[in-house]
């Protein structure tokens, strides 16, 4: 059967736990030499397998010599979950009625898919864990970040590697304002009882997101307590995301902020700009866009902080330039990114010394050491330089970020403005990272 050697092919070259996720759920429905129509669970799904592995499945058929057109169509009747009338979400392949709930997932929301830096490295390594079931991280996990940062994207990777490794988990996947709603529709139902053996009983893994809008539902809170506290002493797995860190939680009750903190707590800051610089060249890639290292090197100093602003930014460079059959230029990014409220932030002494980092090569735990090496004061007071020249912090916080007091910013300020009078060398690396900081 061709399908099946194309399969066997596709097992021996994608990651197990990528074939079983994408390529096991599809049926054939017609195969010859000329043709093959699979069929998915729904259209989202089969878009995200025509995008990424159509190739991949022509390249298996012509290895037999066939050149089949392929197509990949949504069933017509997707496979529910249902124990009732009422409206339950749809099921991944493979996970059995009853098993889980879960939102919507996303299909690139996964641990490979997510690019790991300093800013991330601690809730990604605690979520993989979590997911194999290992417990160096304990076994509940709070994680806060504002926007975009990456919060979903992890949680959606610990269910997605669960379904592909133990599908048998008993899994509970929702926001917050879900788990309410289902707590309402419990209450007027009268069937409390079956509400707390779902999340309680029936829970191996529970996935809570957004809880920061528990503040003020004091009844909610009371009821997730509960189902923690059990949780959480028989061993049971817990991840919980917030878009507020938990001390700053007003009107929460302080029992329940102690449940949901009694493991490990983790905050998502903003990537740095090596972590930018690579999420932005993994976007490009999936996109099918290529950009010189200026180009991207302006997007890295740009985009800072949620990665959405990325993704929309790229899509609208993919659009712009297909639509004036162009290459991208720096017009074309400042025109698409005019926008944004990123291009009339103000500049910012953190923001300068890492682009001072990068473009020296130095850590910024060297400008802050007690180094006295060339290679580390020269980029140290250029920063210092460039700190007093745009922004309006004072010599004392300007000092407060080298980890040096306000006269060696007199005197950093001092050498540098006489080297870029003295040595030309110096006045054109001043002038260009001026030029990068304008942009």
């Amino acid at each position: 059967m061709i399908w099946n050697a194309i399969k066997s092919s596709l097992l021996s070259s994608l990651p197990e736990s990528e074939f079983g996720l994408w390529i096991k759920p599809l049926e054939c429905r017609e195969q010859s030499e000329q043709s093959i129509e699979l069929v998915g669970p729904d259209r989202y799904f089969c878009a995200w397998v025509e995008d990424r592995y159509i190739d991949l499945m022509k390249g298996a058929a012509g290895k037999m010599g066939m050149t089949p057109e392929i197509k990949v169509l949504a069933a017509e009747a997707p496979v529910v979950s249902r124990t009732s009338s009422t409206r339950e979400q749809l099921r991944l392949p493979g996970v059995s009625v009853n098993q889980s709930r879960y939102r919507s997932l996303h299909p690139a929301f996964t641990f490979d898919q997510f690019m790991v830096g300093e800013s991330n490295v601690l809730a990604q390594s605690a979520c993989s864990a979590l997911a194999t079931g290992d417990r160096t991280y304990g076994n509940c996990l709070f994680m806060n970040s504002t926007t975009g940062l990456g919060k979903s994207h992890l949680t959606q990777a610990v269910v997605h590697e669960v379904l592909n490794s133990a599908p048998a988990t008993r899994m509970q996947y929702l926001t917050a304002q879900q788990f309410t709603a289902d707590m309402v529709k419990n209450l007027r139902s009268n069937s409390m009882e079956q509400f707390s053996k779902k999340y309680i009983n029936s829970c191996d893994l529970l996935l809570v997101e957004d809880v920061h809008t528990l503040v003020g539902k004091n009844k909610t809170q009371e009821e997730l307590n509960t189902i923690l506290d059990y949780l959480i002493k028989s061993g049971r797995r817990v991840i919980l995301t917030s878009a507020v860190a938990p001390n700053k939680l007003k009107g929460l009750d302080e029992d329940f902020r102690s449940r949901m903190t009694s493991g490990l707590v983790t905050d998502i800051v903003c990537p740095d700009y090596d972590t930018r610089t690579r999420i932005i060249q993994h976007k490009l890639h999936g996109s099918n866009l290529q950009l010189d290292e200026e180009l991207v090197d302006y997007l890295a100093r740009k985009l800072k902080g949620d990665i959405r602003r990325v993704e929309s930014t790229i899509l609208g460079i993919k659009a712009k330039s297909s639509l004036r059959r162009q290459a991208p230029d720096m017009d074309m990014l400042k025109e698409i990114m005019s926008g944004f409220v990123c291009q009339t932030e103000e500049m910012s002494a953190a923001g300068i010394r890492d682009l001072v980092s990068e473009q020296f090569k130095v850590s910024t735990d060297d400008l802050r050491s007690r180094s006295r090496k060339r290679a580390i004061t020269y980029p140290r007071q250029i920063a210092m330089y460039l700190t007093r020249k745009f922004t309006k912090d004072s010599l004392a916080d300007i000092g407060g970020m080298y980890n040096r007091d306000h006269s060696t910013v007199l005197y950093a300020v001092k050498v540098i403005t006489r080297d870029m009078a003295r040595q030309q060398a110096t006045k054109e690396q001043v002038d260009m990272l001026c030029s990068k900081l304008e942009h």
